[in-house]
């Protein structure tokens, strides 16, 4: 495991910093911060590392990247949440369905779907889970019926994140019966903006809007299918694995603690004991994430340890957030349109709604925990 950055690396985060160190980026991400529930979409400054190039670093330069390595994407990961700025969006887009699209599209896919979000001008969004599908994907039931050269889509997905602000998604659904859960399950690129696709809110106490998708037919063709019909559990598991690091999650605990640590005069012995321990859990959490992204950059992708970053800096997440809200009291729960609320206090506020949605994203921490016990350790199911 590299603990140094390349000289090539320092100069990509010094790039980053430079664009998100900027006042006319700190009062985006200040106007963000001040309205509880709203959230980020295709912020300006998204389009101000497309210009540069920085927003999907480790896409080839035809769609509009650098063509750096997986380590460039984790560090502006990084740095956007540092600088509080919201990366959901860019998650979802770059690190999820543009890894997606770059594996497995075709190179027509590639060309029309990839440039607009490297640019900063379109985002993406996943139809994965469903009411009654969650972590068990291949219990999905949105099926696709053939219809002449092409299908049509109908079902029921859950919890989708940006999709009334996005373009098109990564649309899982059968469409083959089989008596093998896993076979018969197909990819679809979805345009959202389309007849047969409804978009309804899911409201939650977290600053990201989740979302309700209803399919009622909406027509798609081959152009429209990501890799091999039927064998979509196989893309799935590799995208979703490739994207499960932590990287985001421990980021997200560094952030919140020297959020607390800022709001603490270090008057208390005890509760400065609980800090140096839990700045000690976040840079663990860094390393094993920092470990999976050097797994992906040798090629050696390690699903045991992968699943124990996710599950380390998740669980990390969430033992910071509450114990800035046991140490900094009523005062961490200030939102950030309260007149009495500093920006650090509106960062712990936030934290508290969102960090136990992160024992659950990209896994949860329960289907880690089996994962590591059945593949890692060996143990009966």
């Amino acid at each position: 495991m590299l603990l140094e950055p390349t000289p090539e690396q320092r100069t990509y985060r010094d790039a980053v910093r430079a664009v998100l160190g900027t006042d006319e980026t700190r009062a985006e991400a200040a106007a963000v911060r001040a309205r509880p529930g709203t959230e980020g979409g295709l912020l300006d400054v998204y389009r101000r590392l497309g210009e540069r190039g920085l927003l999907a670093p480790n896409w080839p330069r035809e769609y509009g990247g650098l063509g750096a390595g997986i380590a460039e994407k984790a560090i502006l990961t990084e740095e956007l949440i540092a600088h509080g700025v919201p990366d959901i969006a860019h998650t979802l887009s770059i690190d999820i369905v543009g890894l997606a699209v770059l594996l497995y599209g075709s190179e027509r896919q590639k060309e029309r779907l990839l440039p607009p979000i490297a640019r900063g001008e379109s985002i993406a969004g996943v139809l994965f889970s469903e009411p009654e599908a969650g972590s068990d994907l291949s219990a999905l039931r949105t099926r696709a019926e053939k219809d002449g050269d092409g299908w049509r889509l109908f079902g029921t997905k859950v919890y989708s994140a940006k999709t009334h602000l996005g373009d098109f998604a990564l649309c899982a659904a059968r469409t083959t019966e089989s008596d093998v859960r896993f076979h018969g399950i197909t990819v679809f690129l979805v345009p959202l903006r389309s007849p047969g696709v409804a978009v309804e809110p899911l409201w939650n106490i977290g600053d990201e809007r989740f979302n309700r998708i209803t399919l009622s037919g909406i027509r798609l063709t081959a152009d429209d299918v990501l890799g091999a019909v039927d064998d979509g559990w196989h893309l799935i598991g590799e995208v979703l694995g490739l994207e499960r690091t932590g990287i985001e999650f421990q980021a997200k605990a560094r952030h919140w603690l020297d959020a607390v640590l800022d709001a603490t005069d270090g008057s208390d012995p005890v509760a400065d004991e609980r800090l140096v321990a839990l700045d000690a859990e976040v840079t663990a959490a860094r390393l094993l994430a920092w470990r999976c992204v050097d797994h992906l950059r040798d090629g050696q992708p390690d699903e045991v340890h992968s699943a124990m970053a996710k599950y380390a800096a998740g669980e990390t997440a969430r033992r910071v957030a509450s114990t800035a809200a046991e140490l900094c009291g009523l005062d961490a729960l200030l939102a950030g349109d309260d007149e009495e609320a500093t920006a650090g206090l509106a960062v712990l506020e936030a934290a508290a709604r969102e960090a136990p949605g992160l024992t659950l994203a990209s896994g949860t921490s329960e289907v880690m925990l089996t994962l590591i016990a059945a593949t890692g350790l060996g143990l009966p199911g």
